[in-house]
């Protein structure tokens, strides 16, 4: 819808009249997510306005609006400092929703004002890191879940690499990582994404998951790994 509407719309109030509309007929809360004119150049002027801060204003009195029919909110891409920002002007209940793919320790244990929720794929190439760190966070030990997200940092930083929407190719590197770990049975990808990134790239990518533990089965982990390079032409 969000392409479609920014064309059409002339007004916050249109943007208003819209999601009201279609938040009303919603049986469960939703989650708003949009995605900024860094990434969607024809998002420009969303929710009515050209100036970013206005627009942000616009998406506030949205929710506060809707409240009751809104779960939550997402926006990419972000700073750290503009998502905390926006995390403390929502209502009360209303959740922030990360993406974030460098700096998400600190957004996920949060401060003495809050928290954002992950919504995000950075969770699924360190699943069983990232779920000893939440199960941490469950029992309150918030310094040991810190140290858990931070040991996942570089790995996600080199999968999610990339200027602009390049970042589109992260899911190269999950895919590659789950075939590696055995979740998926063949290393391909509809248009031939298993080509976006380069073999380098995600032999660093194997040798990052490899140090942190996170092939269940490390013998054919290795074993794929071989057979890849040797499809490359790469002798090992």
């Amino acid at each position: 819808m969000q392409p479609q509407l920014a064309a059409v719309a002339r007004s916050a109030d249109d943007y208003a009249e819209v999601y009201g509309n279609l938040l009303r007929q919603s049986s469960l809360p939703a989650v708003i997510h949009w995605i900024l004119p860094e990434w969607l150049p024809q998002h420009a002027g969303y929710f009515g306005h050209q100036d970013i801060d206005a627009a942000y204003d616009a998406l506030i009195d949205l929710v506060e609006a809707n409240r009751d029919k809104v779960d939550g909110v997402k926006l990419a891409p972000l700073t750290v400092e503009r998502q905390i920002e926006l995390r403390r002007r929502l209502p009360e209940g209303v959740r922030f929703y990360t993406s974030d793919t460098d700096r998400y320790p600190e957004l996920i244990i949060g401060d003495d004002q809050g928290f954002s929720d992950a919504l995000s794929p950075v969770f699924d190439a360190v699943a069983p890191l990232a779920a000893q760190a939440l199960r941490a966070l469950d029992d309150g030990a918030t310094a040991t879940a810190r140290t858990l997200l931070d040991e996942t940092l570089e790995l996600n930083r080199h999968v999610f690499a990339g200027p602009l929407r390049s970042t589109l190719f992260f899911k190269t590197g999950l895919v590659f990582l789950s075939w590696l770990a055995g979740h998926a049975g063949h290393f391909r990808m509809v248009w031939g994404e298993q080509s976006a990134r380069s073999v380098p790239h995600l032999a660093t990518a194997y040798r990052l998951a490899d140090t942190l533990g996170l092939f269940p089965d490390p013998q054919l982990a290795e074993r794929r790994m071989k057979a890849y390079l040797t499809t490359c032409g790469i002798e090992h």
